[in-house]
């Protein structure tokens, strides 16, 4: 009998924690899902595998690895709760962090604020050294201040130090040695310096994110280490693995060292579900929609690929203004993240109006039903006040809720100090977020080419299937995708996640005067950093590896990226590589201009480990019938009705494949709950999945 492995994910949101089992022989899936534990999110982690462990007795032994995505780094940024932080730079820099682009985000809001550096004027120190753009010393730098310096900030009690200095891309010897005075010093002490977090042109933003890198590392570290001891003690042996904000995973040891790369961990997880169904059901342009306790996370995948982008911000002044946040320049998924959640709170605002998020109540309290001391009504609330969420089945029926207090709060705070009535209470609440998720999502749609009336939406979270039939309707989409065990779907993408690590050194040369040779070495530096990053040292493993460059006009200030195929770069006559700029740049702009010159900027490479497969189970064909499914009726609201209406209550463990659903229909499922208008139907396929589609009036 062959032994059994298995293979586990888990997604640590702001309010509930997600847990997917593989069983890597039968293809069988469990899923679990608790609250999260915002003091220690492993204490969370460690009861939901005991949990799993009574429905799967001793698999953690038989673990082959677990693949962990987390909000930590993010939540510590954004609530500044990361180390204490101190910056050496070059001298004249010291004030790059809030000088940043000299770009007012609201040019004309005399009172815009922008965001709070993440270490103070007084932590920030200069250095007198100099090295040109081309890598040549023009000043030495001074060991003796160097050595001064690093004494003076370990004197004020600094637990991480960040080096970034000018041009250290092109020559990182004095960031180095800065390094070796620091550790010299105070060998506990974490340093990051910019050339092995990010060795690339522009100066702002890559000391922006080595300092960001520097801020989290001794959190990061002390977590990450904590979660290993803690699973090794409950006997876990295999690997922890960690999903990057591109949307692969890497070692715990390599996530330790650049957690700037995990900032968007958890959300990057349902839009590699999305991609994953994308591809197996061939559909074209896909609006991945993941709606949780505290934010839905929404992305565009066209033709099967989710798109990535070289840089983002966090922690916004504004929530929705680009420019008045941090940038961070590592690799993340494209995908858009608002406060619309099942814990956003529901208030009056200073208008006079009802207002629902972006703030939420998160996992502690919770909203006011959860029975924890929620003094907010919030999303989950009205949902439970419409019929659409039962009280006694909430989590399986783990969870009790609180019906009668989640009435009165929103009667106390909504419905009385607006003069409506209770159901234009709940109804609005419910119907708002809905609207402010969709205008968001429609512009994302728009800026990516995409047309929001011929996307088909996936729904992953708990409270994603209960609104992705109103977000539907509103995007004017007639077609929605529910994948089996819909509340923690997102987790499943770990398991189709490739196990990559993304590396980018800048190097500015013009086409006609670059050293093939010289290049070709730059990629072979980043393909063993590559090999390092994913711990492949003395294993038989075969690694992969693309290569890519960015080049542009030169006097152009922004490039444009350009696979290469897999060859030797000496390889390669100077008119190809012209060649595929010009074919990618036509492909992009409709046009370009062959007489101009171009120039080398960054040199790419991805390191990537062969693909686990993912094989999903098909349900097994039931000898029953439709009614056979049905767990009762219940009374639930219909906005085409503008009342509550009896709604057909179906067991989604009971739906075979090919039967076919009505609306009005609610369709449970232990961690989700999925609504269906009357003016939609739904089919289950043989895998389990939930098509829905409605009737274009």
């Amino acid at each position: 009998m062959t032994k059994q492995s298995y293979r586990l994910g888990c997604d640590i949101g702001g309010t509930f924690t997600d847990f997917v089992l593989l069983n890597e022989q039968t293809g069988e899936i469990l899923t679990n899902k608790c609250l999260t534990t915002p003091k220690d999110p492993s204490d969370a982690v460690k009861t939901g595998i005991r949990d799993l462990e009574t429905r799967s007795p001793e698999f953690v032994k038989r673990l082959t690895e677990i693949i962990h995505g987390t909000t930590l780094v993010i939540n510590a940024i954004i609530e500044r709760k990361g180390a204490r932080t101190g910056l050496i730079t070059s001298k004249g820099f010291r004030d790059v962090l809030e000088l940043g682009r000299e770009i007012r985000y609201a040019p004309y809001d005399i009172f815009a604020e922008f965001p709070r550096p993440l270490i103070p004027r007084n932590l920030r120190f200069e250095v007198d050294e100099r090295v040109r753009s081309n890598g040549t010393v023009l000043k030495p730098l001074d060991r003796d201040r160097a050595r001064e310096v690093v004494r003076e900030l370990i004197g004020q009690g600094v637990d991480s130090i960040a080096v970034c200095l000018i041009n250290s891309f092109e020559n990182p010897e004095h960031e180095q040695e800065i390094k070796k005075i620091i550790l010299e010093e105070a060998p506990d002490l974490f340093v990051s310096i910019s050339f092995e977090v990010l060795p690339q042109i522009r100066e702002y933003e890559r000391t922006s994110t080595t300092v960001t890198n520097a801020y989290v590392q001794p959190l990061t570290g002390r977590y990450l280490a904590g979660l290993k001891q803690s699973l090794q003690a409950i006997g876990f042996q295999g690997d922890l693995f960690i999903m990057l904000s591109s949307g692969s995973i890497t070692s715990v040891e390599t996530a330790t060292e650049f957690p700037v790369r995990i900032i968007e961990s958890g959300p990057t997880a349902a839009v590699i579900s999305g991609q994953f169904y994308s591809r197996l059901f061939s559909i074209p342009e896909m609006f991945c929609f993941d709606m949780g306790g505290t934010t839905a996370k929404s992305c565009l995948i066209q033709q099967g690929t989710a798109g990535v982008v070289p840089q983002f911000e966090v922690g916004r002044v504004q929530r929705f203004m680009k420019g008045s946040g941090l940038t961070i320049q590592v690799p993340v998924v494209d995908l858009m993240e608002i406060g619309a959640g099942g814990g956003s709170t529901a208030k009056i605002s200073k208008m006079g109006t009802l207002q629902v998020g972006p703030e939420s109540s998160g996992a502690d309290p919770g909203p006011v039903c959860y029975g924890q001391g929620g003094a907010e009504p919030c999303v989950t609330d009205a949902d439970l006040l419409l019929g659409y969420l039962d009280e006694d089945y909430f989590l399986g029926g783990e969870m009790q809720l609180d019906k009668e207090a989640a009435r009165q709060k929103i009667e106390e705070t909504i419905a009385r100090p607006l003069q409506i009535s209770f159901q234009q209470a709940v109804w609005g609440i419910h119907d708002l977020i809905n609207e402010t998720m969709a205008g968001a999502a429609k512009t994302h749609i728009a800026e990516k080419g995409g047309n929001p009336e011929v996307v088909t939406v996936t729904a992953f979270g708990g409270a994603g299937p209960v609104h992705v039939y109103g977000l539907a309707k509103k995007l004017g989409a007639r077609k929605v995708l529910i994948p089996p065990n819909a509340g923690v779907a997102s987790a499943l993408g770990f398991f189709t996640a490739p196990r990559a690590f993304d590396l980018v050194r800048s190097h500015k040369a013009p086409l006609n005067e670059v050293d093939f040779a010289e290049a070709e070495e730059i990629f072979h530096d980043l393909e063993r950093q590559g090999a390092k990053n994913l711990k492949t040292e003395g294993k038989s493993v075969e690694l992969s590896f693309e290569r890519s460059l960015d080049m542009r006009f030169i006097g152009q200030d922004s490039e444009t990226g350009v696979p290469l195929p897999a060859k030797d770069f000496t390889r390669f006559q100077r008119r190809d590589i012209r060649k595929l700029f010009d074919e990618q740049y036509q492909d992009l702009y409709g046009r370009t201009y062959p007489e101009a010159p171009v120039e080398f900027v960054n040199f790419k490479v991805r390191t990537s480990l062969p693909e686990k497969t993912l094989r999903l189970p098909r349900i097994t064909a039931k000898e029953s019938l439709l009614k056979d499914a049905v767990k009762g009726r219940r009374p639930a609201y219909s906005d085409l009705s503008g009342d509550f209406v009896p709604f057909t209550v179906y067991d989604r463990y009971l739906l075979a494949p090919q039967m076919e659903i009505p609306g009005p229909a609610i369709i449970e499922e232990r961690e989700s709950t999925l609504v269906v208008g009357e003016d939609a139907r739904v089919r289950v396929d043989e895998y389990g999945f939930l098509w829905m589609e409605i009737v274009k009036k």
